[in-house]
């Protein structure tokens, strides 16, 4: 008899008041250029100016996010732990 594993994703959205501009203020503090930055991030230099421009189709996902702060060493404030 074969098994077959189901799982369950739970999606929680939150919004943070200007994310967009303080992703922009760590790239511009640092040394690197944007395509320097976004091969790291393994992001597209347009999403990366739609996530400053606070301009998205969607969510950022949390794992963009941690990208940006992981490859810039900022923290960007995005917390989904309970308030």
């Amino acid at each position: 008899m074969s098994v077959m594993q189901v799982k369950r994703v739970i999606e929680i959205v939150r919004e943070y008041r200007d994310l967009g501009q303080r992703i922009r203020q760590a790239r511009e503090k640092d040394k690197r250029t944007l395509t320097a930055i976004c091969r790291e991030c393994e992001l597209s230099r347009s999403y990366w100016y739609q996530l400053e421009a606070e301009d998205m189709r969607s969510a950022a996902t949390e794992e963009v996010i941690r990208r940006i702060e992981k490859v810039l060493g900022v923290d960007l404030g995005v917390n989904f732990d309970d308030k």
